[in-house]
């Protein structure tokens, strides 16, 4: 059986992005153990190549971000979907962070309806935020 070892993002600026995912989640960022960011000093490398958010818990996926070109995020084909108690709190909370409203939607099949806002972070890279179906 495989499990998911990280959820990896192309991007332009891993450090903010890590700090941007680890709050919106409520992780920890990664820190690199000082002995690795010695070295990728003194080989003149960028310490800000990569960076790590992570569960404090455990139990949830490592996110991984490294810098290197971004396709287009104009289309959204994979994505995280965060679920919340309160869809509204989470969308302020999440803006004020820094991430972008794009749409919120709402679909409704037999007795179920659920709502979903759409989202960009920082570096645009397309999410979802929803709470339970009512």
């Amino acid at each position: 059986m495989a499990a998911i070892g990280n959820i990896t993002f192309a991007c332009n600026d891993p450090g903010a992005l890590a700090e941007f995912w680890a709050a919106a989640l409520e992780y920890d960022v990664e820190t690199p153990p000082p002995d690795l960011l010695e070295a990728i000093e003194a080989e003149g490398g960028d310490v800000n190549a990569a960076a790590g958010a992570v569960d404090p818990s455990g139990q949830g996926p490592r996110l991984f971000f490294k810098k290197m070109p971004c396709s287009s995020p104009e289309h959204i084909p994979i994505h995280l979907d965060l679920n919340v108690a309160d869809r509204d709190a989470a969308v302020e909370r999440l803006t004020e962070l820094g991430a972008t409203v794009l749409e919120t939607k709402t679909e409704t099949t037999g007795p179920y309806t659920e709502t979903w806002t759409v989202m960009r972070d920082p570096e645009g890279n397309g999410f979802c935020v929803q709470s339970p179906p009512r």
